[in-house]
């Protein structure tokens, strides 16, 4: 049984703390605080240090192996009782019986006393192999404990019958049963086993009546022990890893709790073993990934939302599948790319991992890639002229290229009119250098909306313009806005005036009709190039081509061929192969196999297609060819670049096609009266452009009379265009080109306009009054102007007394003397001179920061980088005000 510190200093007499003490320098660890238990053996041990096993001498100590109890368990707890009665009296004589009592017998075991160094050393070894066994045995020392316990039942019934006999002969032997303990010493573990004796007397309580052998060193080493330990744990680890491989499960853990005692450890082991070996749901693939599909990046972690924005699916949709292969995820939980490699196997795509490349780790700019650049002279040759014939309807612009071109062209036309853009490349001889062939491509448009248009992106295709002017007939609205255009353009006009064979032609008139809108012809001292043809007997068609040659020379039409490919799209639209574009290339050659960027849309150019019908493998600038290949329809107008590789091409059209959704967004602001000064680009001129349409001719002339009217020197006013009639599509993309503002005047507006107006940002200002249309146009140029700066006193105050802070800096005590002193702009005088101009930095009256003072008040202020002030100066503050100038 074990015994309590306490309980031992209290059957001795002694504090807790010397008990303790001495247990300490014993060696017995155990012994920290006065509940601390030790063993029988090691208490009988300390008891004897103590002074208190001196009594236990006296009395005969039989074998302990001999002993055998002579009453019941009933019988014994009656003589327990009867000694813990007893205990109190005993306590009080204790101590003085153990020194008066001599000895009487011999002692019943011989002692064989150790040496004083090795005492404790044997005790000590003795305690720790018996934590060693009990520990490596792990349950065996339970099936040992009920032996310990019938031994000290034993050796209490024992020494209860001694203590009856001894009560008679001894009055000392009352004393406590723990105070006759001896220690049997040991050395090198040899004990001599004490005689047997029949005595009939019994030992007394607390007698020694034997001994318990504890166990030797007989068996394997320590090492050898811990050796055989770890390796038991090493196999049983590796049996429960193999048991988690079978069942399926995913995750793997170390083994743990092995070689722990106690039942309720092991049986904590037992269950914690039993959750982990519990076999979880296993990733099922069923899908097979496609060898052929759109490819999914994204870097890890994947991300289930993300993944279902990538391949255009609800979340939910990915939870469902995922579940479906028994993985569980929530939309904001990252997944294994097998699994996302088979989520998208279901929808039809292929799932990469985007990966770093190398070098990806150094932070290196991103170069910006060049779409265009200027060439060298040296490197520039002479390219043919691109030729755009524009003019009324029905003035012959289409039969008369028929006749250029040699081919018929109209047959093929719905009611004879142009339904599309056409492109078409002659060859013509030189007029000088007849052995000399030129070349000379032409543009049919339908009507002028796409010229504008693609006027209006920064595009100028043509290099001239050949407008067409039916004798018969003379000038026509349609001409006068073709006209327009071609200026608004700032491209040289050949004027072509047909139908000279008709018997009403007047050609004069034409020239005199023209003439009057700016045009004046050569015959007549101007620089207009005016060519009399007839479509229909082939009159004058030469001369005009050699008048287009001549024309080109003069203006020095040069490009680069051996650079990459440049130009504009003329028409586009979708067939059965696919989508397809008419390009105009400008600068560079274009070949088969380019991969090119038009707008948000890219591809590999597959094939070039002329205007016969025969496919091509280069085209040279100045050279429209039908394009095959692109991923989309571009709109006409838009430049194509060539760019180095396939995967360039689609980067730069996805970021321009998420510009384009910004921009979309925030579209541009519209170019109105109102903020028609800021959209002015610096440094260009300021100049009011306008488009009028009126209901007469009459309103009209006297509308653009009366804004021709409005002069100034500082603004410009220029009509760009003057019509009769509603407001049409051609007014707002002829106002979008040239950034102008369209003027109605008793009139209306097309289907379609106002549409059209807010999708190209054009105002449109509609007036039944003329002289409230006259009034805005003046307010709106005198908008124009920059606005004048004008400076107003608000008001001074007196320096009286300057405040030094300790900090630095000083304080101006100040007395406002006039108007009212703001916080802004300031000025310092000294005796009328100008000391100092900034900005006033603190403005305070009594501990208050305030914004301004009225006269009378006084204030204490701080200005911006001046310190030196001195009594009497004068402060004054102002203010600057901007006022709009006035035509």
């Amino acid at each position: 049984m074990p015994v309590r510190i306490y309980d031992i200093a209290k059957r001795l007499g002694l504090p807790n703390k010397e008990v303790i003490a001495h247990a300490k320098k014993l060696g017995i660890a155990n012994a920290k605080v006065p509940s601390s238990s030790i063993d029988k053996i090691t208490a009988e041990y300390l008891i004897k240090e103590l002074g208190g096993g001196s009594n236990g001498a006296e009395s005969p100590t039989p074998d302990l192996s001999d002993a055998k109890p002579e009453a019941d368990n009933e019988q014994a707890k009656e003589e327990q009782e009867k000694v813990a009665k007893a205990e109190p009296d005993a306590e009080e004589t204790a101590v003085p019986a153990v020194e008066k009592q001599p000895p009487t017998e011999e002692p019943a075991i011989k002692v064989i006393h150790a040496p004083e160094e090795e005492k404790e050393e044997v005790i000590e070894e003795s305690l720790s192999e018996e934590q060693k066994e009990s520990e490596n045995e792990g349950n065996e020392p339970e099936l040992e404990q009920p032996a310990l316990e019938d031994s000290t039942e034993t050796a209490t019934d024992i020494g209860e019958s001694n203590e009856e006999n001894d009560t008679a002969e001894t009055p000392s032997a009352e004393s406590k049963p723990e105070e006759a303990i001896e220690v049997t010493e040991q050395q090198n573990t040899e004990i001599e086993a004490p005689p047997e004796t029949k005595d009939e007397t019994k030992p007394g309580l607390g007698a020694k009546v034997g001994f318990i052998k504890l166990p030797t060193r007989s068996g394997p080493s320590k090492q050898t022990r811990q050796a055989d330990r770890k390796k038991e744990r090493e196999q049983k680890r590796k049996a429960k890893q193999k048991e988690r491989e079978t069942a399926g499960s995913q995750q793997q853990g170390n083994a743990r709790g092995h070689g722990h005692a106690g039942s309720s450890q092991a049986g904590g082991n037992i269950s914690s073993q039993s959750t982990a070996n519990k076999p979880k749901p296993k990733f099922v693939q069923k899908y097979k990934i496609p060898d052929e599909g759109e490819v999914v990046t994204l870097k890890p972690p994947i991300i289930i939302r993300e993944l279902a924005i990538q391949i255009k699916r609800k979340p939910f949709q990915l939870i469902a599948d995922l579940m479906e292969l028994n993985v569980f995820a929530t939309v904001n939980q990252a997944i294994d790319e097998p699994v996302a490699k088979q989520v998208c196997a279901k929808h039809g795509f292929r799932f990469e991992v985007e990966k770093r490349e190398k070098g990806a780790g150094v932070t290196k700019v991103e170069e910006k890639v060049k779409l265009d650049h200027s060439d060298k002279d040296e490197d520039l040759i002479i390219r043919p002229p691109v030729v755009t014939i524009m003019g009324h309807v029905d003035h012959g612009k289409t039969t008369l290229l028929d006749v250029i071109r040699k081919s018929d062209v109209t047959s093929g036309e719905a009611g004879g009119i142009t339904q599309h853009i056409g492109a078409y490349t002659i060859h013509f001889p030189h007029p000088e250098r007849p052995e000399e062939i030129q070349q000379i491509t032409f543009l049919d448009t339908p009507g002028h909306a796409a010229f504008s248009a693609m006027r209006a992106r920064g595009a100028n295709v043509t290099d001239i313009v050949i407008l067409v002017v039916a004798a018969d007939d003379g000038v026509m609205p349609q001409t006068l806005e073709a006209l327009n255009h071609a200026k608004a353009a700032k491209v040289p006009i050949i004027v072509a005036v047909n139908k000279c064979d008709h018997p009403s032609a007047n050609p004069m008139k034409a020239r005199q009709q023209l003439q009057d809108r700016g045009l004046m012809c050569e015959e007549w001292g101007g620089e207009t190039i005016f060519a009399d043809v007839s479509a229909i007997t082939k009159q004058g068609v030469d001369s005009l081509l050699e008048m287009v040659l001549l024309q080109a020379e003069v203006l020095e039409l040069k490009a680069n061929p051996n650079r990459t490919a440049t130009g504009n799209i003329i028409e586009s639209g979708m067939d059965q192969g696919g989508p397809t574009a008419t390009v105009l290339v400008r600068k560079g050659t274009l070949k088969v196999g380019d991969s090119m960027i038009c707008g948000p849309f890219w591809g590999r150019v597959k094939a070039l297609i002329n205007e016969e019908g025969k496919r091509l493998k280069v085209a040279d600038p100045s050279v429209a060819v039908k394009v095959l290949g692109l991923n989309g329809v571009p709109e006409a107008g838009l430049e194509f670049n060539v760019v180095k590789s396939e995967k360039q091409a689609r980067k730069l059209a996805e970021e321009r096609a998420e510009n384009a959704r910004v921009r979309s967004a925030d579209r541009r602001k519209a170019v109105t009266l109102e903020n028609l000064f800021n959209t002015l680009k610096e440094g260009a001129s300021k100049t009011l452009k306008v488009v009028v349409k009126a209901d007469t001719q009459g309103s009209c002339e006297a509308i653009v009379d009366a804004l021709n009217e409005i002069n100034s020197d500082k603004v410009d006013l220029d009509v760009i265009h003057n019509g009769v009639g509603s407001v049409t599509d051609s007014d707002i993309m002829l106002a979008s080109a040239s950034q102008a503002v369209v003027i109605g005047f008793h009139t209306k507006l097309d289907t379609g306009v106002t549409d059209a107006a807010k999708r190209e940002g054009v105002q449109i200002k509609l007036y039944s009054i003329i002289y409230e249309l006259i009034d805005e146009m003046r307010e709106a140029m005198a908008g124009l102007l920059d606005p004048i700066t004008k400076e107003e006193i608000t008001g001074k105050a007196e320096v009286r007394k300057v405040f030094d802070l300790s900090k630095g800096g000083a304080v101006a005590g100040c007395y406002v003397v006039d108007g009212k002193l703001v916080r802004g702009r300031t000025r310092v005088y000294r005796q009328d001179k100008l000391l100092f101009e900034g900005l006033m930095q603190s403005l305070r009256r009594f501990q208050d920061e305030v914004s301004e003072l009225r006269t009378g008040m006084e204030c204490g202020l701080r200005i911006d980088g001046f310190t030196g002030y001195k009594e009497g100066d004068i402060i004054e503050t102002h203010i600057l005000e901007k006022v709009a100038q006035k035509l």
